[in-house]
């Protein structure tokens, strides 16, 4: 188990008291023996009939457990092009985060279904993975993790048809109940579509940001900038209450000591030698200067912006070292550092994301990191004239 360092421990007020405070609680299991896990399945066997093995009260006698009602739902709706299974299966008001945009009620959900297939109306879902924890009485969560090639045949809110084929990873956490997806939060690489169509990701920026409709200048629209550090107060140290390796535990360290702290001279501690890290725009990372790399690159450009873990989710996998584990994080900040982005534009940003971990022997062997870039540049350059000629990023 991974312990926090003297380097830390420097940081400490004398007293502790940021560290006796009781923590909330953001770590949950599922029990995978309860569901058919996709593993190395996909969809042909969980099309097959099965038994049900886990209580699903509430849901549809067709779903024979939490997996099988999101891998089956999603398939239906987009492969199978069964938009009124939307009506079945989402809730009259349920929210979606789309990164710094929310929609609200299923008729967006609707809306926002049929203009992607019109843009891309081969495109094919393949689930990944999906991570879940929860019952049928409080409700369920899960991450899926989801592969989609398609080919853009129809004109979308990024530009004219291309007939470009493209692939990309979207993650997606839905809480549900009762056959009902009621909050949903999607995470897709938009940044890596429109860079395969062929547009110039800052210029769509632009043009997207400044097709939004405009907030009456009149109220105010920010209450305050989010910070890593509370004030004059370093970040809380996270420090473990297992005495014994717990995934949960290793993963909120984890997030702690490098999203944190920035101590990413500790990504040893934490991945293995030869660790992969699938980041968004398709690039994959391999071993540790290149996954520190990443997270310097991605930080220096938002050098004091604030790190939150909302939820971590985890699924024991085939073995009893094996776990898969997804994280739903936040980073909010001002643009103010030359890095992955561009120059700074000093401008308040926010990122949703969802991180997947394979972890195995107490260290990361694969993650895929997954947020929206084209989000973050439509934050980046809202209020910006499109006209301006800029490159990409």
């Amino acid at each position: 188990m991974v312990t926090v360092d003297t380097e830390l421990k420097k940081e400490e007020p004398k007293n502790k008291s940021q560290q006796n405070k009781p923590k909330q609680r953001k770590v949950y299991y599922g029990n995978s023996d309860e569901v058919h896990m996709v593993g190395f399945s996909d969809y042909n066997e969980f099309h097959q009939p099965k038994k049900r093995k886990q209580s699903m009260n509430g849901f549809d006698n067709d779903y024979v457990d939490f997996v099988d009602y999101i891998m089956k739902i999603t398939h239906r709706i987009w492969e199978e092009k069964g938009i009124g299974v939307i009506y079945q299966t989402y809730h009259n008001d349920v929210t979606m985060h789309c990164g710094s945009v929310n929609l609200q009620g299923i008729n967006s959900v609707v809306s926002n279904t049929l203009q992607t297939l019109h843009a891309f109306p081969d495109r094919r879902l393949i689930g990944e993975n999906v991570i879940w924890s929860g019952d049928d009485k409080e409700g369920f969560l899960s991450s899926h993790r989801i592969l989609s090639t398609a080919t853009n045949l129809g004109d979308s809110s990024f530009g004219p048809a291309t007939s470009k084929k493209v692939s990309f990873r979207t993650v997606v956490d839905c809480f549900c109940h009762s056959n009902r997806v009621v909050e949903e939060w999607l995470v897709r690489d938009n940044l890596h579509i429109v860079k395969q169509l062929g547009f110039d990701p800052i210029e769509l920026a632009k043009k997207m940001a400044a097709s939004q409709v405009k907030q009456d200048e009149t109220f105010q629209t920010s209450f305050g900038l989010s910070e890593t550090m509370n004030g004059q107060l370093v970040p809380q140290v996270y420090v473990s209450n297992s005495a014994n390796f717990d995934v949960g535990e290793f993963v909120l360290e984890l997030c702690n000591k490098i999203y944190e702290w920035r101590l990413f001279n500790h990504v040893k501690d934490f991945y293995a030698d030869h660790a992969v890290v699938h980041y968004i725009c398709d690039k994959d990372l391999v071993g540790y200067q290149q996954i520190q790399g990443m997270f310097i690159s991605l930080f220096a450009s938002f050098p004091n912006a604030r790190f939150i873990v909302d939820r971590v989710t985890c699924n024991k996998r085939f073995s009893e070292q094996e776990w898969d584990v997804a994280v739903r994080w936040r980073l909010a900040g001002l643009h103010e550092g030359i890095g992955y982005f561009g120059s700074p534009s000093g401008k308040p940003v926010e990122i949703l994301g969802i991180n997947h971990l394979r972890i195995r022997g107490e260290k990361v062997v694969e993650e895929w990191v997954t947020f929206d870039g084209l989000d973050v540049l439509k934050q980046i350059y809202a209020g910006t004239d499109s006209g301006n000629n800029s490159s990409e990023e």
